[in-house]
């Protein structure tokens, strides 16, 4: 199958790469030339055949708009249009709109992954009309870890994207109990060895996980963190977590505190927020500030 990747950054990169290990063709655009197989979109949209299917992995917002702007007036109907980046639910539908006067069909779909993604495969949710979904399982077979699961169709569009928002706030939850405990083992004198008490959890525990095994890489660098200045930022994500709790009446006690824990974060050099540093790190390579 043919397919056209906007975006080739730490995501999208790994993503052309691990799509054409499985045999298939990825024409691959980005604003810088090194990475890019073409100069531009109209480049692109030529290069591949019809039907299309071009997947854009820009930032969420102003760039994404852009993108699909510029798509919508190159492609043609009976095309698709994925976003398979950390886009609102809610333009989602805008740009699935938009797209279908045209007979250009549109597919959100949320991935999760981060720079590991390349070799052990990425989760994916996906929103959308059956006949556009079903048309894409070839790339998301390609993309998803071996075996049975990592893959849903959601339902339908937007529905790709709020499962991704959901998993991203249960995330925050996640390293942010981690950090909590991390912090109070670190601060008492009886433990002196609080890394070794981290990894002995990973095995036979109910609270081992992959952002443990994390946690104990990040440690095993930089044993109590000293390195990390405690500040981390939020994605977003979790801020559209919090509010699409409030517009349904669901109770969301811990993501809510998680996100107040990021701010937190901007006021002081919070030990904790070291840890989530450490971790957003860890899985999805995000930029960290080092200490004095």
């Amino acid at each position: 199958m043919q397919l056209g990747l906007i975006g080739l950054g730490k995501m999208g990169g790994n993503m052309r790469e691990r799509i054409r290990r499985a045999g298939h063709t990825v024409v691959g655009y980005d604003r810088n030339p090194d990475l890019s197989d073409v100069s531009g979109l109209a480049e692109l949209v030529e290069s591949l055949q019809a039907p299309r299917t071009v997947w854009v992995m820009v930032p969420a917002g102003a760039a994404t708009q852009s993108v699909v702007d510029e798509l919508g007036g190159l492609l043609e109907a009976g095309d698709t249009v994925v976003d398979g980046g950390n886009s609102r639910w809610t333009d989602d539908e805008k740009h699935a709109e938009e797209l279908a006067a045209k007979g250009i069909g549109f597919v959100d779909a949320g991935v999760s992954g981060g720079v590991w993604g390349l070799e052990n495969g990425y989760a994916l949710m996906v929103g959308g009309e059956k006949e556009h979904v079903d048309r894409l399982r070839p790339i998301f077979d390609a993309l998803k870890p071996e075996g049975p699961y990592g893959y849903v169709h959601a339902g339908k569009v937007g529905a790709g994207h709020f499962s991704k928002m959901v998993h991203n706030g249960i995330e925050y939850a996640m390293m942010q109990a981690y950090a909590e405990g991390w912090e109070l083992l670190e601060k008492v004198d009886s433990v002196t060895d609080v890394r070794e008490v981290f990894r002995s959890w990973q095995e036979g525990t109910v609270i081992r996980s992959w952002l443990l095994d994390l946690a104990v890489n990040a440690l095993d660098e930089d044993e109590h963190l000293d390195k990390l200045r405690g500040y981390a930022q939020d994605s977003g994500e979790g801020r559209w977590t919090v509010e699409a709790a409030i517009d349904n009446a669901v109770p969301l006690p811990a993501i809510t505190a998680s996100l107040f824990a990021r701010f937190a974060s901007r006021q002081e050099d919070s030990p904790q927020m070291k840890m989530i540093a450490a971790l957003r790190n860890q899985f999805g390579g995000h930029a960290v500030e080092s200490s004095k």
